[in-house]
Parts: C-alpha cells; sequence; structure tokens
C-alpha cells in the first residue's frame, strides 16, 4: 500500500526538496503540504495522511504544539518530527507531544525515505545522533516515576512489563523474540495490547512510558 505523507515546513524548498525525495519512492506518495503548524492540523482532518512529515520551529504554531493537537484529536496519522536544531528539549518535547519519530534534516534521501516507513509501521525512530543525549534527557527530566505512569504499570503482566522494558532498550520484536527465546508473532501481540492497555500510540510513546515510569534508566 502507498503511504500518503503530508509534509508541513515554513520554508518552500525544504518542501519542494522533500516533496521530490519521497515521490521518487515507488510506495510514498505526498498529497499535501503545510506552512505552520495550524495549516497542518487542518490538513491533517482534511487530508487524512499516513505520515506527518513535522518541522519543529514554524509561524504561528510550531512543531511540537501542532503534533500535540493532531494527537490529542485521535489522528491516526504519525508524526516524523525533522529539525535542523539537534537539541535534547526538542526531542524530549516533541516525543512527549506524541511524534513518533525524530530526524535531522541533513539525512539523506534513503534515510528520509526508510523514515517514513519504520514510522508509518508504528515502529519508533530516533536519529542515531540524539539517541544517547536522549536518554540523558530523560533522565535529567524525569528523575522522579511520573505518578500516571507508576498507576499504569499495574495494569500489565509480568512478562508485558519485561517486553515493554526491551522496547525502551531500542530492541526490534524480532531481537526482543530471539532475546526471550519465543515466536516473533508473540511478541507483536504482547506489543499490542501493551499499547492498548496503556492508552499508548506506538512503541515510541511505549518507550517514553517507560523511561517516566523508570522501569528503564540510562546507563
Amino acid at each position: 500500500m502507498t503511504i500518503r505523507v503530508l509534509i508541513v515546513d515554513d520554508q518552500a524548498m525544504v518542501r519542494e526538496g522533500f516533496s521530490v525525495l519521497l515521490n521518487a519512492m515507488p510506495d510514498i506518495e505526498v498529497i499535501g503540504e503545510a506552512v505552520n503548524g495550524r495549516e497542518a492540523v487542518a490538513q491533517v482532518d482534511a487530508l487524512r495522511p499516513d505520515v506527518v512529515l513535522m518541522d519543529i520551529r514554524m509561524p504561528e504554531l510550531n512543531g511540537i504544539e501542532a503534533t500535540r493537537e493532531i494527537v490529542a484529536a485521535d489522528s491516526e496519522a504519525k508524526v516524523l518530527v525533522l529539525t535542523t536544531f539537534d537539541l535534547d528539549e526538542y526531542v524530549y518535547q516533541a516525543l512527549r507531544a506524541g511524534a513518533s519519530g525524530f530526524l535531522l534534516k541533513d539525512a539523506s534521501a534513503r534515510q528520509l525515505a526508510d523514515g517514513v516507513r519504520v514510522v508509518a509501521a508504528g515502529e519508533a525512530l530516533l536519529a542515531p545522533t540524539v539517541t544517547r543525549r536522549l536518554i540523558t534527557e530523560f533522565s535529567r527530566i524525569s528523575a522522579a516515576p511520573r505518578t500516571p505512569a507508576l498507576a499504569r504499570i499495574g495494569e500489565l503482566t509480568e512478562r508485558e512489563t519485561e517486553v515493554l522494558v526491551l522496547i525502551a532498550q531500542g530492541l526490534s520484536n524480532a531481537e526482543i523474540a530471539s532475546h526471550l527465546v519465543v515466536a516473533e508473532s508473540t511478541i507483536k501481540t504482547h506489543v499490542s495490547r501493551i499499547l492498548v492497555k496503556l492508552g499508548l500510540r506506538d512503541r515510541t510513546q511505549a518507550a517514553v512510558f517507560a523511561y517516566e515510569a523508570r522501569l528503564v534508566t540510562p546507563g
């Protein structure tokens, strides 16, 4: 199936460049563009994209707030945040707002297309250059477990909690299956149940939850 993409950036050259790169892919179609966060929210509602490529710094409504509104509206669109700013605060805020992934704008065409595919499939995506600092930021901001997170942990079985920890450590379903010596289909079932029980959108949000609940700590 073709992945439908909405590109959100206040710079026309950036939008055009991303459109050319993605439309060259046989499985990806750019169905629209937006110049700011407010327009992005409206376009998501009208066009129903699978993935939103979201810039962070924009006029009227920034990418973080736009992501938060899109998620709050129960949109099925996955947000992939793109920025030139390799800063911890933006990564953390974007993920807390509900973004499913994070890439820097200097990513190659292949990395960009692969990122769209990964996020569309419900997987987590973080640029390698920001992963280590992201973990440090989780540690600094989430010095104590968030109460809502603690309350919801009790809804998970022991095995589901174990799978959640491995998700937060960055393991894929195949890697988790190998680690636990079970079928990959079993892990997919566990992941689905974890997301439902915790009311989370995807694996990225599951990782955020695990850090905030202090199930995983840096180091």
